[in-house]
């Protein structure tokens, strides 16, 4: 590769890290022992109550597989419990009474957080909540590795 600039997936990973890394430091000083990839699956339970993995996973906007790890990690946290489902494959998630207990405190914290994103998307060229909208979208229509075997496809390197 000839340039230094940072590609897109480091650009994104250190946009994540930004950005991850303060929400759970200030989840931490709220007194809230949270991480902000547990927001997603308390917003599925909310809106759908004790759900399947699966469930959970198409709700939150997440694979199946991230939707269990997080699970996994929220369950040996205390926060979440698993309980069977209709056959032996299957876990239904639910509250734990201690999760439903700091839902208003979370609640809050997700206000502030969503606040700082507005100010955020405020000061820069394009608001960045559009933007990843619009690139998942793109990505929906036509996978990224898509593009990546049509460019490899096309592209002629120099004699």
């Amino acid at each position: 590769m000839s340039s230094t600039a940072p590609t897109l997936g480091t650009l994104m990973r250190c946009l994540i890290d930004l950005l991850d890394g303060e929400v759970e430091a200030a989840y931490a000083v709220a007194g809230l022992a949270w991480r902000p990839r547990y927001t997603p699956v308390l917003r599925a339970l909310k809106r759908v109550g004790p759900a399947s993995i699966k469930i959970i996973a198409r709700e939150a906007g997440v694979s199946h597989s991230a939707a269990s790890q997080t699970v996994s990690q929220m369950a040996r946290e205390g926060l979440v419990a698993l309980t069977p489902g209709a056959d032996a494959r299957e876990r239904i998630v639910v509250l734990t009474p201690a999760t439903k207990a700091m839902i208003p405190a979370l609640e809050r914290q997700q206000a502030a957080t969503n606040a700082a994103a507005a100010e955020l998307d405020a000061e820069l060229s394009a608001p960045l909540t559009e933007v990843l909208r619009e690139a998942v979208d793109a990505l929906h229509r036509r996978p990224f590795g898509a593009r990546i075997a049509d460019a490899a496809k096309t592209r002629t390197e120099p004699a």
